[in-house]
């Protein structure tokens, strides 16, 4: 008998599909934890080599320290550097979106290590190859040759290096890094369910995070930052900002950087990258103008859908701040995986250690042969 479901079912929501300690999204609370804390008091005073830490300790029940991973980081970002000849070949004649696909999709074990290496040894590898991999991408795209990496400073600080070709400023250190714990992990989401789904089949860590990249680069994933910028610049005056706004919802268009799938109140994240975005206003970030933007725009959702109204999320400030690092726009989605690259490899780990092969079941509902 065929049983359609609804759409709810059809999409999952609600249905548990896997046991995790490294993170947690209540969406009718607004509430993230990640790790054992709330996103909001983590970014204030972690950094990102210790949230990677206590993600990969939960998931392989092991006891790497903030310094272990800060090291192992900054050498597999070395290790990445002497492979770029390799990898950056097949990205030729793509954009820095698919040619980040391509060259993480080339990555693999690396001086002996097998794909159930060692959370010290192939997770920072992982991690670390994305980062280089971005950096070469951006600057080959300006015309301007790789940047080869300090293994002695902070991933994030190399991050910027590297996209940047100079040291930078202590303030955009902290923003980035603030970004990259914000980010690392957020529940079941699309790209980490894939990760998961794809280490359940006992595939090497490195098939999982390339299948959780190709899912990230979805628009309904992680591809909503960048027509943030565009919606700002279209509007473009705080003059325009009413009659802009109003012209958009009559025409029934989505205002990016608003609701979410899961949470029914403001995305926790927003609020965390807007304090770091205020400590970067000096780096040209209007924010006092994107503040006008987003405030209009809450009040307009809310009298048009009082029952439900749609709430700031995660990709209006982190649209803002990556543009304030002066981060190309091409590369926001690839700058994502960086920090989510720390959550695949955690759920990977936990999955092929905790679970099981995932296989869900289909409700039929195409013809059935004649009796």
């Amino acid at each position: 008998m065929n049983i359609h479901l609804t759409k709810s079912q059809i999409g999952l929501d609600g249905v548990p599909a896997a046991e995790t300690v490294l993170s947690h999204v209540d969406g009718e609370r607004g509430e993230l934890i990640i790790a054992g804390e709330h996103v909001g008091s983590l970014a204030a005073k972690s950094s990102f080599e210790d949230v990677t830490a206590r993600l990969w300790n939960g998931a392989s029940k092991s006891n790497l320290s903030e310094a272990n991973v800060r090291a192992s980081l900054g050498t597999a970002r070395e290790r990445a550097f002497t492979r770029l000849d390799e990898l950056l070949p097949a990205t030729r004649g793509m954009g820095i979106v698919d040619g980040f696909r391509a060259a993480v999709a080339g990555l693999r074990a690396e001086h002996g290590l097998e794909h159930e290496a060692t959370i010290v040894g192939a997770f920072p590898v992982i991690a670390g190859a994305l980062v280089v991999i971005a950096g070469a991408l951006v600057r080959r795209a300006r015309g301007l040759e790789p940047v080869a990496p300090d293994p002695g400073v902070s991933h994030a600080a190399d991050t910027l290096r590297m996209l940047h070709g100079r040291a930078p400023a202590t303030r955009e250190v902290t923003a980035l890094d603030a970004y990259l714990v914000t980010v690392c992990d957020h529940g079941m989401n699309a790209s980490t369910f894939t990760t998961r789904v794809v280490a359940s089949t006992q595939a090497d860590l490195f098939a999982a995070v390339t299948a959780g990249y190709c899912a990230l680069t979805g628009p309904l994933h992680g591809g909503a930052p960048e027509p943030v910028l565009e919606m700002l610049d279209a509007i473009g005056s705080r003059e325009r900002i009413k009659p802009w706004v109003d012209a958009a919802l009559a025409r029934g268009e989505r205002l990016m950087g608003f609701g979410h799938r899961v949470y029914r109140v403001r995305d926790p994240r927003a609020d965390v990258l807007k304090t770091a975005i205020e400590a970067l206003a000096s780096n040209g970030a209007d924010l006092p103008f994107a503040g006008e933007v987003e405030a209009y725009i809450r009040a307009a959702l809310r009298k048009k859908n009082p029952e439900r109204p749609l709430e700031t999320n995660v990709e209006f400030f982190t649209a803002i701040l990556l543009d304030a690092l002066a981060i190309p726009r091409q590369a926001f989605t690839p700058i994502f995986a960086v920090a989510r690259a720390a959550g695949w490899t955690a759920h990977a780990r936990e999955q092929q250690r905790t679970g099981r092969l995932i296989r869900p079941s289909s409700s039929y509902v195409g013809a059935m042969p004649k009796a």
